[in-house]
């Protein structure tokens, strides 16, 4: 037997932010959309993306690492402001 197992596979990412392995469903999609970090929900956007947990805590440790640019293989600081409205709507 090759070592796998019947049942289906969970995808598994990296949050950018904490860097613990985590379900793929369990975080939220981030893109970079010219100079601006946009959440993707519903995964279709196009592009390279990166993921975060849905808290601010894993949001405000992405930023302070500069890890969006980096995952996102861009240049320069991003704005990240669309995505917290986000995370803080989901919260409230």
């Amino acid at each position: 037997m090759s070592g796998r197992t019947h049942a289906r596979a969970r995808p598994e990412r990296m949050c950018v932010g904490c860097r613990e392995r985590a379900a793929k469903g369990d975080l939220l999609r981030i893109v970079a959309i010219e100079d601006a970090c946009v959440p993707d929900h519903r995964g279709t956007l196009p592009g390279r993306g990166a993921y975060v947990h849905p808290a601010l805590v894993c949001l405000d440790l992405a930023v302070r690492r500069r890890a969006f640019p980096r995952a996102l293989r861009r240049r320069g600081p991003l704005d990240t402001a669309e995505v917290r409205l986000a995370l803080e709507v989901k919260q409230a």
